[in-house]
């Protein structure tokens, strides 16, 4: 629990300094005052104002205060009260609309800019991931409608009539997959086969018709889990595997004379000797050079509601990995891409929620924040950094969106004064404030509604 909430606190600290960052470099770019800069709203825990600060512009106090789920660039402005006649040319309404454009948007460039540098990051430090070698595609999955196998090597890819490049790693492939279901295209491949010549398959993936990136999408694809081999790992004491004498180590070659290639096979093999009256399997396994035949007869047990077979041993070993680090100008080049890329498929998500296409549980709350934040820190700095990235770019999208309230909102109103010649009147101010505050809190009360779905309803229903 630790670990999640200074995970949240770190992580949204980073990404609201960086928005208001913006907010504010743009500012005093502009020649508007600043007042405060703080992250964090509601009572001021820690402040700072140099105690000889620079007359005019740098005249800032800086705060952190306690809640810290936003934060805020206080300008000088006339709409706030009252200024000096001496510094009215630095209060923000008096600026151009275009210079108050400016300062708007460049809060949410921030978080973009900061996920690009994230991600680039990322690519700098290099990230140990599978390489994109196949499982067995389930049965009836597309992979496996198109002839793809166990072992086959991915080596490029490409949405559609797009250029094949080079696909470094699974999760590249994974998401590639993510892609093309959500916005129909197909996935052209070029797959190696035992080591020869590469060939094209085309993944019809815009035959799934999907509305949510849920793991049935990659079972229906067949493109599930990269290829793990068929080992054992550690062998529990009294359990099926013991007691037919397998041990660490055994690399397991059949199953009742079928052939196995994947870990996963061999586990869906398994759960299938649920019966309790079922004969033994006849494993086929490897050890030291040598080939064993054992009687292998699976516990029959429950779990969720269901009858599986089980073993008493770990199944699987680490599938084959590679390095994907990419150079300086490559891994910000890489780090744009991927900003850009999300920033769309948020975009697409958001509109497929709005028309009905898309589940609303998609929208999440500080607890679901929290937890991914904490998972991802406790894996390593890369998958933490890769959430950031995620995060910086929702905020960002978010706050662009034309939704009163929002900086996209405020834009929305710069834009109708740049056509007109005129600010809306403030009848209008007023009421389209009031309209986006209620879509605000209706979006919030729905995020806290699906987090308490997710975190504190099973514990009722266990």
């Amino acid at each position: 629990m630790l670990i999640k909430v200074l995970a949240f606190i770190v992580a949204m600290g980073v990404l609201v300094a960086f928005h208001e960052w913006g907010h504010y470099r743009m500012a005093v770019a502009c020649r508007v005052k600043v007042l405060r800069f703080s992250i964090g709203f509601g009572r001021v825990i820690w402040r700072y104002k140099p105690k000889h600060p620079r007359p005019g512009l740098e005249d800032c106090e800086y705060v952190i205060s306690a809640v810290p789920l936003g934060g805020y660039v206080r300008m000088l402005n006339e709409q706030d009260g009252p200024v000096a006649a001496h510094e009215r040319h630095l209060a923000f309404n008096a600026q151009s609309v275009g210079k108050r454009a400016l300062i708007v948007a460049a809060g949410p460039v921030a978080n973009l800019v900061l996920a690009v540098l994230l991600y680039s990051a990322v690519n700098w430090i290099g990230v140990n991931e599978p390489r994109a070698i196949l499982a067995p595609p389930a049965a009836g999955s597309l992979a496996e409608r198109v002839g793809l196998r166990a072992g086959d090597v991915v080596e490029r890819a490409a949405l559609d009539d797009a250029s094949l490049g080079e696909l470094r790693s699974f999760d590249d492939l994974r998401w590639l997959v993510t892609r093309g279901a959500l916005e129909g295209k197909d996935l052209q491949l070029s797959v190696r086969r035992d080591g020869g010549a590469l060939a094209p398959v085309t993944l019809p993936l815009a035959q799934l018709r999907i509305q949510d990136p849920t793991p049935e999408l990659f079972q229906r694809a067949g493109i599930d889990a990269p290829q793990m081999p068929p080992v054992l790992g550690q062998v529990m004491a009294g359990g099926a595997a013991a007691k037919a004498g397998l041990k660490e180590g055994d690399r397991v070659v059949a199953v009742n004379a079928q052939p196995v290639t994947d870990a996963g096979q061999l586990r869906g093999l398994i759960k299938a000797a649920n019966q309790p009256q079922a004969p033994a399997q006849q494993w086929q396994v490897e050890r030291e050079g040598q080939t064993l035949r054992l009687a292998v007869l699976p516990d029959v047990v429950q779990d969720a509601g269901a009858r599986i077979g089980r073993v008493g041993a770990y199944i699987g070993a680490a599938p084959d990995m590679t390095v994907v680090r990419y150079g300086v100008f490559a891994g910000l080049a890489q780090g744009a891409q991927k900003t850009w890329e999300m920033s769309a498929l948020t975009l697409r998500m958001m509109a497929r929620m709005v028309i009905g296409e898309a589940s609303l549980k998609n929208i999440s709350g500080p607890l679901t924040i929290a937890d991914y934040a904490g998972k991802s820190a406790s894996i390593g700095l890369t998958p933490f950094l890769t959430f950031m990235g995620l995060l910086s770019v929702s905020l960002g999208v978010l706050n662009l969106l034309p939704i009163p309230v929002l900086d996209g909102g405020h834009l929305m109103y710069y834009l109708w004064e740049a056509v007109r010649g005129k600010p809306l009147t403030d009848v209008w101010l007023e009421r389209l404030q009031k309209g986006g505050l209620a879509i605000l809190l209706l979006m919030m009360s729905l995020a806290m509604f699906n987090d308490l779905s997710r975190y504190l309803l099973p514990w009722f229903t266990a």
